[in-house]
């Protein structure tokens, strides 16, 4: 694994002995070209969660690790915390779209950055199937016209701000998009 990978893991803080045995892992004898690391705290009304995202740019794949804490099944307080691998080829990216939000974009100039940056990539693994009765339009039609619906993949999304996150994440998530875009591009 990318010694810059590694480091990203360990500064991001969250378990990362077991960030790092699940990204090797998945990573195998493939020689990492790109990653971003973005580890993020949430807040509700009884608890403090931590989430952190890493996305990984191999020779042929994306991969994204996402890791979540969670409350142990004993129910005697313990933590668990659970990580999922998403592999995707890089030949089944359909698509990447970079949102870039300017706050006060009248005073914006060439070389600032972006408030938020929202990176879209379509093509994960993961797909939604919405079903509904199809019908003719006749609506004393008591034939049965099968189902008719729609396939939405949900695509990988990651969200920085620079408030929240600061200028390197900012950077970081260009950098990472720019080395994807340049990866998709190529197949012609």
């Amino acid at each position: 694994m990318a010694q810059t990978l590694d480091q990203a893991v360990k500064i991001a803080g969250y378990y990362p002995a077991l960030a790092t045995a699940v990204l090797r892992s998945a990573i195998g004898a493939e020689t990492v070209r790109a990653h971003f690391v973005h580890a993020e705290t949430t807040f509700d009304d009884r608890e403090v969660r931590r989430h952190m995202t890493v996305l990984v740019i191999t020779d042929t794949r994306l991969l994204r690790v996402h890791m979540d804490d969670g409350a142990g099944h004993t129910g005697d307080g313990r933590h668990e915390a659970s990580a999922t691998v998403e592999t995707t080829a890089l030949a089944a990216i359909r698509n990447t779209a970079m949102t870039h939000v300017v706050h006060e974009p009248e005073r914006f100039s060439e070389g600032d950055l972006p408030s938020e940056l929202v990176l879209a990539v379509g093509g994960s693994v993961h797909s939604r199937v919405d079903l509904e009765p199809a019908s003719c339009g006749d609506e004393s039609c008591e034939a049965d016209h099968g189902y008719t619906g729609n396939l939405t993949s949900d695509d990988i999304l990651v969200r920085v701000s620079l408030i929240a996150d600061g200028e390197d994440s900012i950077r970081a998530l260009q950098d990472f998009a720019s080395v994807l875009q340049s990866a998709i591009g190529a197949r012609g």
